[in-house]
């Protein structure tokens, strides 16, 4: 068995202020057929165990690009297309191969292409021809589109948000490929449109007891994989939105019954999963009235991680107004800001302006009187257990708020991305963090209470009124009988 491997990757938010071009590309990661010689990171390590798998096996391996962008707006048509065509033409010269692997997102729109991850898995199976396996592994936040079910054989998407589970996934998707290139299965998808949109955390009830009970149906004779793909709301996409999705052994209507019968359970919870979120002041009165802390405050609108600048100054600017201390709050991003801060240098005490510059979803630059606690370059923070760069780094105090800046846009995954540079977590009140609910894993064994927070910014869960103009008002919560 010959195997092929690449990846591709980003998540477009449709209404962010920050074009995805070939510096975010290059600022997360290119490699070119190499990113397997270098260390595993969060996005390359789907591509290192499929690597080992195959070798273990002693099958040869046929390593493509790997290119991975932050989540951020559509991306550059040309960058795109040049990405795509660069594995095209990999794949051409590796050719025959049996197997194709892709690690993917699914939600990754370009100028000119509102699926591309739908374009290249059509281009690859023109290229192999209809009897090689073609995989794609898939973030949840998909939008899983009929060129994705219609070329692939099998799509795989990680079950649990935050996505702690992306090796396990990796593994089971070659798996089932491997079974299926040696004649073992006869893989068949069908998927379920839930008609709805909204967040949902798999660490909460009732998501977690769904998501256990699917994992456990696949143990039913002739069922290989099942999948929720949650959709990513804010992308512009005529399939956004929930559906389930089953891979069964050949039996296409048993598939389908059980994608039906998934969806429909997820459909019943709907209320129960979609928490409602307090406002800015109402969070504040509830981590200052707490008897313990550190209370993680979730900033889930500023989150880079679904397209947001990450430098929005809302929450914050409420710290400082009502005079709270003893809290940390990070991360923000901001070039300008770490650039004055290193030119300082540490234990300096300066006039600087933080945040706000990428536009009125940023909120107001905030000027403050700021002391350089530490600069650091090279720290990392853990998302499950693989590690994501934090770029340089800056931890700044000001006004008794221990806020940390950085030159490499991410989401808090990670109470590393304190600790690293020397912020003791478990001394403060309060610890803020700008992600929707990757932080979750990470934080909430520290936390004394986590509160997910409805700031204003890029993101906002306000999920009834997304201002769409490709995908029709047919879904929860925007109707609340999206089938009648």
């Amino acid at each position: 068995m010959k195997i092929f491997i690449a990846s591709i990757s980003t998540e477009t938010n449709s209404f962010s202020p920050l074009p995805t071009g070939r510096l975010s590309f290059e600022e997360g990661v290119v490699a070119h057929g190499d990113a397997t010689k270098g260390p595993v990171e969060y996005w390359s390590a789907p591509l290192h165990i499929w690597r080992e798998m195959a070798e273990k096996r002693g099958w040869p391996v046929v390593e493509s690009l790997t290119a991975h962008a932050q989540p951020a707006g559509p991306t550059v048509r040309e960058i795109y297309e040049e990405y795509r065509d660069e594995i095209i033409r990999d794949l051409k010269a590796a050719m025959p191969v049996d197997i194709v692997l892709l690690s993917l997102h699914g939600a990754m729109i370009a100028d000119g292409y509102e699926d591309c991850e739908g374009d290249l898995i059509e281009r690859c199976r023109a290229v192999a021809g209809g009897k090689p396996v073609i995989g794609g592994l898939l973030d949840p936040h998909c939008h899983l589109t009929e060129a994705m079910l219609d070329n692939a054989t099998l799509l795989v998407a990680y079950k649990e948000y935050p996505h702690v589970d992306i090796p396990d996934r990796a593994r089971e998707l070659f798996a089932l490929a491997a079974d299926a290139a040696e004649g073992r299965t006869r893989p068949v998808m069908r998927d379920y449109d839930c008609r709805m949109i909204c967040a949902m955390h798999t660490p909460y009830a009732p998501m977690r007891d769904f998501v256990d009970a699917m994992t456990a149906r696949q143990a039913e004779d002739g069922v290989l994989s099942l999948s929720v793909a949650h959709g990513f709301p804010w992308g512009d996409h005529p399939r956004v939105g929930a559906r389930s999705l089953a891979i069964t052994d050949g039996d296409a209507d048993k598939a389908q019954r059980i994608a039906r019968e998934l969806g429909e359970t997820l459909f019943s919870l709907r209320h129960e999963i979609m928490r409602p979120y307090p406002d800015i002041d109402g969070a504040l009165d509830r981590a200052m009235a707490a008897d313990a802390g550190p209370v993680v405050l979730a900033d889930v609108s500023d989150n880079a991680g679904g397209g947001a600048p990450s430098d929005a100054t809302f929450l914050l600017e409420a710290i400082l107004e009502r005079g709270i201390t003893n809290v940390a709050t990070g991360i923000y991003w901001d070039p300008i800001a770490v650039r004055i801060c290193r030119e300082a240098g540490e234990g300096a005490t300066l006039d600087l302006r933080l945040g706000g510059k990428c536009g009125p979803m940023s909120g107001r630059p905030l000027d403050l009187k700021a002391t350089v606690r530490k600069l650091a370059s090279g720290l990392t923070q853990r998302f499950g257990e693989l590690p994501a760069p934090l770029g340089e780094t800056v931890w700044i105090e000001a006004n008794g708020v221990d806020i940390v800046i950085n030159d490499n846009r991410t989401q808090t995954f990670h109470p590393e991305a304190f600790t690293g540079l020397g912020i003791d977590l478990s001394a403060k009140k309060i610890v803020c963090v700008k992600s929707s609910n990757h932080f979750h894993a990470g934080f909430a064994p520290i936390a004394s209470e986590v509160i997910h927070v409805a700031t204003p910014g890029a993101i906002t869960p306000d999920y009834a009124n997304i201002p769409y103009t490709r995908r029709t008002p047919n879904y929860w919560p925007k109707v609340e009988d999206p089938f009648s």
